[in-house]
């Protein structure tokens, strides 16, 4: 008997569970809803298009409903599901551009709904020229604003790493670029003070002017149009204003039938399971469990979401499923101009708003043997650890640096994920050639700083 699965969502995480549905089972028949009208636009590659660094902005999309051919794959664009009907297992659907409503019935729902930007309460929020930053339709309208040499003064707010994004794209498109942010440093809830005075000093390098503890009261403008970004602390005159200030759970709907927390975070069980049977729940519009903080944290990655749809599949049919999630690390980069950055796991901020204690170490160095010149590629390099105080369990790390070193941070969150202490990275054993690296890797030279062992010569 064919058994019928729906999901709600095309991104990652719908995604990834059409995959794994088609590769583990034959008796399937999967259908997919997407309240948009273009599957699957991929946010994250957004400043490569503003920047002119992808094929095509129809190509920066996770699939295309023709990726999947198969006749029982079914993949349906604005299509809205606005309720889930639990005693009947089906799903209330409005097709968007009909405007006509259907049930369709379901053996298991997966809920990827995920989460849709925020913008500011504040008055003056519907003049034009006042954006967001996410999706096929809001990357279009940036690209021809910042193609329009009528804009030349673009204010972003929110210092993340979307108006990061949004900055470094409005900068190299020559535009007089303000980033605004309510908190003490731009990056600051990613990366430690250490790391985040670097990039600070680059992006003011790169004219970027950069504002703090700064609060909004309105946008304002004439004749509708936006003209300044009026705060209690000053005024920032402005062409164009793009919010990237944080994102909430598209879970309104849900209310009253899945049982979601205060912020309308979707609660699941050990086993990604919602309070309904047979109906599930992953990626943005749910907290996910961290193995750093060994609790349920906000996690919104692609890479979380898709590791969730994996598992999900590939318990869905079990009457109990034979293990739990095991978790996620939550690992992430970016490039701030010429620097680039990697980081896993906790930091200062993400601890203590998971109410936990760390310790942490901070340690700089050349990445390779001081007989190696500075024009040559011996840059520095900055590393930011954080480990349990009592077992020197690692639960977080950054690594920052002009050098490409982003694949260290890759090695940061499996160390993470299987639990490793300063001590086994202080004695791991990495690669050494001069080219690369130093005769200990920066890595090791981290933990063993970390450990207050005596620093390795420099010579």
């Amino acid at each position: 008997m064919t058994r019928k699965v729906v999901i709600v969502g095309a991104s990652h995480g719908g995604h990834q569970a059409i995959i794994e549905l088609l590769n583990r089972y034959d008796d399937i028949d999967v259908t997919l809803f997407e309240a948009g009208d273009f599957i699957s636009f991929m946010s994250c590659g957004m400043e490569l298009y503003l920047e002119n660094d992808v094929t095509s902005v129809h190509d920066v999309r996770n699939f295309r409903p023709a990726s999947f051919p198969q006749a029982n794959v079914h993949i349906l664009d604005n299509h809205l599901v606005t309720k889930i009907n639990q005693s009947r297992q089906t799903v209330s659907v409005k097709n968007l551009k009909s405007n006509q409503d259907t049930e369709v019935s379901y053996d298991k729902l997966i809920l990827s709904s995920g989460v849709t930007p925020n913008a500011l309460a504040v008055p003056g929020a519907d003049l034009e020229n006042v954006f967001l930053m996410r999706g096929y339709d809001w990357a279009t309208k940036i690209k021809a604003k910042l193609a329009d040499d009528n804009i030349k003064n673009v204010t972003i707010v929110g210092a993340g790493y979307i108006g990061i994004e949004a900055a470094e794209a409005a900068a190299k498109a020559g535009k007089q670029v303000t980033l605004l942010d309510v908190i003490s440093r731009p990056l600051g809830t990613y990366l430690d003070a250490e790391l985040t005075d670097i990039l600070s000093n680059e992006l003011a390098t790169r004219g970027v002017k950069v504002h703090t503890n700064i609060e909004i009261s309105e946008f304002c403008g004439r004749n509708g149009q936006v003209e300044w970004v009026k705060s209690k602390q000053d005024n920032f005159p402005s062409d164009l204003v793009i919010q990237a200030t944080g994102v909430k759970a598209n879970t309104n709907w849900l209310r009253g039938t899945v049982d979601l927390d205060e912020r309308g975070w979707i609660k699941n069980d050990p086993y990604l399971r919602t309070n309904l049977s047979n109906v599930y729940a992953l990626g943005d519009a749910t907290l996910a469990y961290s193995v750093a903080a060994d609790k349920k944290m906000p996690i919104a990655l692609a890479t979380v979401a898709r590791r969730e749809a994996r598992y999900i599949v590939k318990h869905l049919f079990e009457k109990i499923p034979t293990t739990p999630f095991s978790g996620v690390v939550g690992s992430s980069a970016l490039s701030v101009f010429s620097y680039n950055f990697a980081q896993s796991g906790l930091n200062s901020f993400t601890a203590h708003r998971a109410g936990i204690n760390v310790n942490s170490s901070y340690y700089e160095d050349n990445l390779r043997p001081a007989f190696i010149p500075k024009d040559k590629g011996n840059t520095k390099a900055y590393t930011k650890l954080f480990f349990q105080p009592f077992d020197h369990r690692l639960v977080g790390g950054a690594v920052l640096s002009k050098h490409d070193i982003t694949a260290q941070g890759n090695v940061l969150a499996l160390a993470i994920q299987y639990r490793l202490t300063l001590e086994d990275l202080a004695e791991a054993d990495f690669f050494f050639q001069p080219g690369f690296d130093r005769q200990w890797s920066l890595l090791n030279l981290a933990a063993q700083h970390a450990l207050g062992e005596s620093e390795f010569t420099k010579k």
